[in-house]
């Protein structure tokens, strides 16, 4: 297979993933910005020179910052190729969605999952009143981000009320969750296709347990319901590849925080000492031949 990375070129990912892949299958090194399209005479879809039409699948290891017209385009490029055969992991649709922190809680919040109390607008005034209501403790969260980057907790009215002006004169989104009580550990579930793999993250300095955040990570056992959470928030997200944070809660329920499309494995991989990069590769393997007996 010729199976084309979407990462920054010196990305760990990219580099495993080529250990992984090579010398069975051509890994190739794309970029969101090289991406272009021509419609017409020579048509197809290109990175620099290279045709994209031509490529088994396509992982996309990274979402770059962008203006709102360039991520829609890289969206919709994305979205030609999956119509036009192209494996595309995680699709489109899934990177949009999960990136999109207020339309992944509503979509899991709908599916009957159980998260923090959230609320989402767009002005100081009514985003004050929001956290009086949420209990006077909130995480602010940036709309579009991960690995615990932007996230602030407040609870202080003076502060919260500066934070919110802030945000407003920025013209941001202020995407509010209520802080969940628990005791300094999560739960990230990491599933590739059918595959399982857990690890528990433990931060007792910090109330964020993301390892880029000094946390520490163990191999984890998930429950039958842990697992069928973190399945159900994948599914409603639509990724194949998904990263699902779990955390217990001090009173006692489990809370569905987060879907991470792009969801990195470099630290689940060291906990569980299982090769994550071969097992994608293996998962995409295990559609081209699905895709072959489907055609023939």
């Amino acid at each position: 297979m010729r199976i084309g990375i979407l990462a920054n070129p010196q990305s760990w990912y990219l580099a495993d993933l080529r250990r992984a892949a090579e010398p069975r299958h051509e890994i190739v090194s794309l970029s969101f910005e090289q991406l272009q399209s021509r419609l017409g005479s020579g048509h197809g879809c290109r990175c620099g020179d290279m045709l994209l039409d031509q490529l088994d699948a396509i992982l996309v290891r990274t979402m770059p910052p962008g203006s709102l017209e360039q991520v829609v385009f890289r969206m919709d490029l994305l979205a030609r190729l999956e119509a036009n055969g192209v494996r595309v992991v995680n699709s489109p649709r899934s990177v949009e969605c999960a990136v999109d922190k207020y339309l992944t809680s509503a979509r899991m919040h709908e599916a009957g999952l159980r998260i923090p109390a959230t609320w989402t607008g767009q002005t100081a005034d009514e985003a004050q009143v929001a956290f009086e209501q949420l209990g006077g403790d909130v995480v602010i969260k940036p709309l579009f981000g991960g690995e615990g980057r932007g996230l602030t907790r407040v609870s202080d009215p003076d502060l919260a009320h500066r934070a919110f002006r802030m945000l407003e004169q920025l013209q941001s989104v202020i995407y509010l969750q209520q802080f969940v009580p628990h005791e300094g550990a999560d739960i990230r579930i990491l599933l590739v296709g059918h595959e399982v793999y857990a690890m528990r993250r433990r931060n007792p300095l910090d109330w964020r347990s993301n390892v880029s955040r000094g946390a520490t990570a163990e191999a984890y056992a998930p429950s039958d319901e842990e697992v069928a959470i973190a399945r159900l928030a994948a599914k409603v997200v639509g990724a194949d590849v998904a990263g699902v944070d779990l955390l217990p809660g001090c009173d006692g329920h489990l809370y569905a925080i987060e879907v991470n499309a792009v969801p990195g494995w470099q630290a689940i991989s060291r906990a569980t000492g299982v090769d994550i990069a071969a097992r994608v590769v293996a998962m995409l393997e295990s559609d081209k031949a699905a895709c072959r007996r489907g055609g023939s």
